[in-house]
């Protein structure tokens, strides 16, 4: 399955936006997190998304 991770700045630029695959959304998930850790976004607007279904965000 193909998962989206999006990165946004405060004024709506994108700062990360990266596509990978999984098997599981658990394991994505795991990517998902440890990207944004890499990059210190923990706290920055972002959203991981599969289908259109949300499966991390943070505001």
């Amino acid at each position: 399955m193909q998962y989206f991770l999006t990165v946004f700045d405060k004024d709506g630029s994108l700062l990360l936006n990266e596509t990978f695959e999984y098997e599981k959304d658990t394991l994505a998930i795991d990517h998902g997190k440890q990207r944004l850790e890499e990059e210190n976004f923990q706290d920055v607007t972002h959203r991981m998304t599969r289908n259109g279904k949300l499966l991390l965000f943070h505001r």
